[in-house]
């Protein structure tokens, strides 16, 4: 089977035009004008190919190719179209329209299959408008309840309950969302890499062995706020210089960590009062530890947390904070990534087994399902940026074996 480099660069290219920040990378938020059109592009697509319609209770998408035996598991394949703020046009939307032409590609072809195939559009892999990622493939690990809708709000302080609701989705089936083992048999995500493993390598596909799980932290630091030309140093509370090393203590706690995958970052600091002439007396910033490694990855929060003691000691500063989440990382299907690398061996494709550092609505996948994703390589390792470029011709190859491993995994 041979997938069509025209439907795939002309599925991303149309999927960007929806996108409030043209010229600028692409900005397509949850639930905003752009991102409600671009939910009815890829629904029309669904529909021109063949598939039936579905959508749950929090907007998780489905196009359903049905199988020879649709009372068996399906199999799932897909991705995300939401984006942060000014990114690139292939992240999330290349497995969405792989897996839509991965479908096409087995109907057009009449390849029997007992199982159901089904492309997922999942809602919000990014947490951009309310703050928490993967909203849809939450719900359906039964990790986000109708309960939290309420609780989760965006910049304006409206809740995710009440944008469901005024979008006219149906909160009372949101039991039925989520999913339990055996409701779905597999699921395989094509994905950009969003590094530069497979670049330095020379590789034009990666088989994902483990999804790092994120920790977050918000911890806020209060000292005194006090003049910056009047306030001896030896007396001073500053909470920018403890915070200062704590961002240090991150970075040599990764660096130092027993795993190679341990990474360690600080992206997000609000400095009061924020003015050139006053020592600040309150810092407030976000701390993201990963690692493919629970253990490890522990350990490190661990050490950091005891850090936080003798910072708050040493400077006579408070020190506050919150684990926001302190996710599990998860290992994908050695049945499936088998049968993957023997597609590769048998089209004589150069591969290479590796760890996904970003993370997936797969994660959360995981947990009702055996999953596997496949990597197409990231030029220069960039995304969540404009310049994000993965070739055209290296998705269709990823595509290609996509929809080999949909089909085996529905003839199981």
């Amino acid at each position: 089977m041979n997938a069509s480099l025209e439907n795939i660069k002309n599925g991303i290219n149309e999927l960007d035009q929806f996108n409030s920040t043209k010229g600028q990378g692409t900005t397509r938020i949850l639930f905003t004008d752009v991102e409600l059109e671009a939910r009815e592009y890829i629904k029309d697509k669904m529909k021109m190919n063949g598939l039936t319609v579905e959508e749950d209770a929090i907007g998780n998408i489905f196009g359903v190719l049905e199988g020879q035996d649709p009372k068996l598991p399906p199999i799932w394949s897909g991705s995300h179209i939401d984006t942060v703020k000014h990114a690139g046009k292939f992240d999330g939307m290349a497995g969405v329209i792989a897996a839509l032409e991965a479908q096409r590609m087995i109907k057009e072809a009449g390849m029997k299959h007992k199982r159901t195939i089904k492309s997922v559009v999942f809602t919000s892999e990014e947490p951009t408008r309310f703050g928490l990622c993967c909203l849809g493939s939450r719900a359906l690990a039964g990790e986000l309840q109708r309960k939290d809708l309420r609780e989760i709000c965006d910049e304006d302080e409206e809740s995710l309950e009440q944008v469901l609701e005024r979008l006219g989705y149906d909160l009372n089936a949101f039991h039925l969302i989520k999913k339990s083992n055996h409701d779905v048999y597999a699921s395989v995500e094509l994905h950009i890499e969003q590094g530069a493993v497979l670049e330095q390598l020379g590789k034009p596909i990666g088989i994902v062995d483990a999804i790092a799980g994120p920790s977050n932290i918000t911890v806020t630091i209060e000292g005194v706020q006090e003049h910056a030309g009047s306030t001896p140093m030896p007396i001073r509370v500053d909470a920018l210089t403890a915070a200062s090393e704590i961002v240090l203590k991150v970075e040599a706690l990764a660096k130092g960590s027993s795993s190679e995958h341990t990474v360690g970052t600080v992206g997000f600091m609000e400095v009061y009062p924020n003015a050139s002439n006053a020592i600040p007396g309150k810092v407030t910033f976000t701390i993201d530890l990963r690692d493919s490694d629970m253990a490890v990855k522990e350990e490190v929060l661990q050490e950091l947390l005891s850090s936080f003691k003798e910072i708050e000691s040493k400077r006579q500063v408070s020190i506050h904070y919150v684990v926001d989440n302190h996710d599990q990382p998860m290992h994908c299907d050695n049945h499936i990534n088998s049968m993957i690398e023997k597609i590769c061996l048998r089209k004589s494709i150069d591969y290479n087994r590796m760890i996904s550092g970003a993370y997936h609505d797969s994660i959360f996948v995981g947990k009702f399902a055996p999953i596997s994703m496949i990597f197409v390589p990231s030029q220069g390792g960039l995304s969540h940026n404009p310049n994000e470029w993965t070739d055209f011709e290296d998705i269709k190859l990823g595509t290609e074996i996509l929809a080999e491993s949909l089909l085996t995994l529905a003839n199981e």
